[in-house]
C-alpha cells in the first residue's frame, strides 16, 4: 500500500518573500532527490494582503539565479484548518508562529496538533537567533542572505525528513 505524502507548509507574513522561497527551494531539492511523490509542499502568509499575487519580483529573481522557479506560485492566507491538513507547519519567525497559533485558536491547553507548528530555522544547522529576517524593505544583499539561510535549512530539513517519510 502506498504511503500518503508528507504534507509541509512554510509560513511568513505576506507569503511573497520568505515562505514562497522556502516552498520553492524545498520543492526543488525534493525534485532533485526524486522524492516528489513523498511530499506535498505549500506556503502561506498569516496576513491576507497579497492573496492571489505572485512572490515579490526581487525574490523571484534571487531564486531564479539559483535555478529555482517561483513564478507560478500565488500567495494564500494561513487558515486554522492548516493545523489538520499539514504534518509540519514552519513559521519563518516567532511572530508568524504566534499569529498562526492565534488564528488556529490555540489557548492555554495546546493539543498535540499544535506541536506541528515550529520555527523553520529549528532545522537550520546554524540557527542564529532562530528567525529568517524579512528582506522586503532591504536591498539585494538581504535577499541573497535569506536565500543562503533557506537553502541550508531546506537541505537539512530534507535530510531529516527523508528517512521518516
Amino acid at each position: 500500500m502506498k504511503k500518503p505524502p508528507y504534507r509541509i507548509v512554510f509560513i511568513c507574513l505576506g507569503n511573497i518573500c520568505r515562505s514562497p522561497l522556502a516552498e520553492g527551494v524545498f520543492r526543488h531539492l525534493v525534485r532533485e532527490a526524486g522524492l516528489e511523490e513523498r511530499f506535498e509542499i505549500a506556503s502561506a502568509g498569516t496576513g491576507g494582503w497579497h492573496v492571489g499575487e505572485p512572490p515579490d519580483r526581487r525574490m523571484i529573481k534571487t531564486a531564479a539565479q539559483h535555478g529555482v522557479d517561483l513564478s507560478k506560485q500565488r500567495a494564500q492566507q494561513f487558515k486554522a484548518s492548516f493545523i489538520d491538513q499539514y504534518d509540519l507547519i514552519l513559521g519563518m519567525d516567532r511572530s508568524n508562529v504566534e499569529n498562526m497559533l492565534l488564528i488556529a485558536g490555540a489557548g492555554d491547553e495546546l493539543d498535540a496538533d499544535i506541536q506541528k507548528v515550529r520555527l523553520f530555522r529549528d532545522f537550520d544547522p546554524h540557527p542564529g537567533n532562530g528567525e529568517v529576517p524579512d528582506p522586503y524593505y532591504g536591498g539585494q544583499k538581504g535577499f541573497d542572505e535569506v536565500y543562503e539561510m533557506v537553502l541550508r535549512t531546506c537541505k537539512n530539513l530534507l535530510s531529516q525528513l527523508r528517512e521518516a517519510v
